[in-house]
């Protein structure tokens, strides 16, 4: 999402008459895009900022502006900690950019006075063959852990027009790879058209060769959903579903709304109606009260459902949050001594699913150069699973036949068919 409102940003200013500058030495504008949902997110984005003082200090003109969920979430603080910081804005106020840039004066806007959907403006991309295309923004939900709903608002859904046309010109530019997003993309609803209804709707747009989408929450996972992802061809066969928690008590706490039991449902409905499904995950470890029980538990349930990936997180408290009044009882060493078991048995998880394509064929979508060697490329299954080939001739954007031939827990390795 941060990605799409970074292409957002470039396609207003653009539009304003401004270009992007590959060369930070160039610059007349350096705009730092921000994510909240981790301290360590927060500390990085601050380091970087903190970096650019030195240019600031050596071209004064320089406007340096901070946007993004930070802004929201820290506001003044920004500018008291760090003076020469022009300007603050935050997730729904990209517009006062160019009012911004022509009056030159320090300036904040953080505040929901209007929730934006940025349905007139075009991303500014660059060149590929898959493009994000966010269908809502904010999120109702109200996991106690999640800094979301404070940093982006209400959920709010484009309309069905503005995604169909941003699509149809993503093609007429080259793109052949699209994934719909959302903070909760699958409780889409704009005028009594739901998620799966616009999900088949985007899937008979000629000549979009294939489709994602991203994040989902169980709750939103209908039948619906699953028919069309296992009826329609263009659908990729790829469920990002984030479970968080192998307890059910932990899950209570972070006001999920679902059980195991009921997850893991969904997931077997999933996989027995969808052919070649892949699934991945995000789980947080460490949340306030976690024991060594809830622990196991997590460790049980990866062991069954066997995700292709996963990411892990520490928790980490957020203020605003409901879980940041709970205390944050499980220790750093505790932590990362969780994490460090889960991670390792997803990987090896990971190794045995991959290892299970050795010998299959299927077809890939050519990405582009490897970045290990120039006589490689790289393309993705329609399970998103990345795969290696020697060959330098493969233009990006065309669709390949491959047997695979090798694996870790990671990549693929392939060979052409035929």
């Amino acid at each position: 999402m941060n990605k799409y409102d970074s292409e957002l940003v470039s396609g207003l200013l653009n539009s304003d008459g401004f270009e992007m500058t590959d060369d930070i030495e160039k610059a007349d504008v350096i705009l730092v895009n921000t994510c909240s949902v981790r301290e360590h997110a927060e500390n990085r984005a601050l380091s970087n900022i903190s970096q650019l003082q030195s240019l600031k200090r050596r071209k004064p003109e320089l406007i340096l502006g901070v946007l993004g969920c930070m802004s929201r979430h820290l506001g003044d603080k920004i500018f008291e900690d760090n003076t020469y910081v022009d300007l603050v804005l935050g997730p729904d106020s990209y517009r006062k950019l160019p009012e911004f840039l022509k009056n030159r004066k320090r300036y904040k806007n953080v505040e929901y006075k209007e929730y934006e959907t940025y349905t007139d403006i075009f991303p500014l991309r660059k060149d590929g063959v898959t493009a994000y295309v966010a269908i809502s923004r904010g999120c109702n939900e109200e996991c106690s852990y999640c800094i979301v709903p404070f940093t982006r608002g209400k959920e709010r859904s484009r309309s069905i027009e503005s995604i169909i046309d941003e699509i149809e010109k993503l093609l007429d530019e080259g793109f052949k790879e699209i994934t719909l997003l959302g903070q909760n993309v699958n409780s889409y609803n704009y005028q009594g058209t739901d998620f799966p209804k616009l999900l088949k709707r985007v899937s008979e747009i000629e000549n979009l060769k294939r489709i994602r989408f991203a994040t989902s929450h169980p709750m939103n996972l209908s039948d619906g959903l699953i028919d069309v992802m296992a009826e329609r061809e263009n659908v990729c066969p790829y469920l990002h579903l984030p479970v968080q928690s192998g307890s059910n008590r932990i899950l209570e706490a972070m006001k999920r709304n679902y059980t195991v039991e009921k997850y893991i449902g969904l997931v077997e409905k999933s996989m027995s109606k969808i052919k070649d499904l892949s699934l991945t995950t995000d789980i947080i470890s460490g949340f306030p009260g976690e024991t060594e029980d809830d622990h196991r538990a997590t460790i049980e349930l990866v062991k069954k459902v066997e995700f292709d990936s996963a990411f892990t997180f520490k928790y980490s408290p957020r203020d605003k949050t409901e879980a940041f009044g709970l205390k944050d009882d499980v220790s750093e060493d505790v932590k990362i001594s969780r994490l460090a078991e889960i991670s390792e048995i997803i990987r090896e998880v990971s190794l045995k699913k991959n290892r299970e394509w050795i010998g299959k064929v299927t077809d890939i979508m050519i990405e582009g150069k490897s970045r290990r060697s120039d006589s490689e490329v790289f393309g993705r299954t329609g399970g998103f699973k990345k795969v290696v080939l020697k060959q330098n001739n493969l233009s990006a954007g065309t669709i390949v036949p491959v047997i695979i031939k090798d694996a870790t827990s990671q990549t693929l390795f392939g060979e052409l068919v035929g």
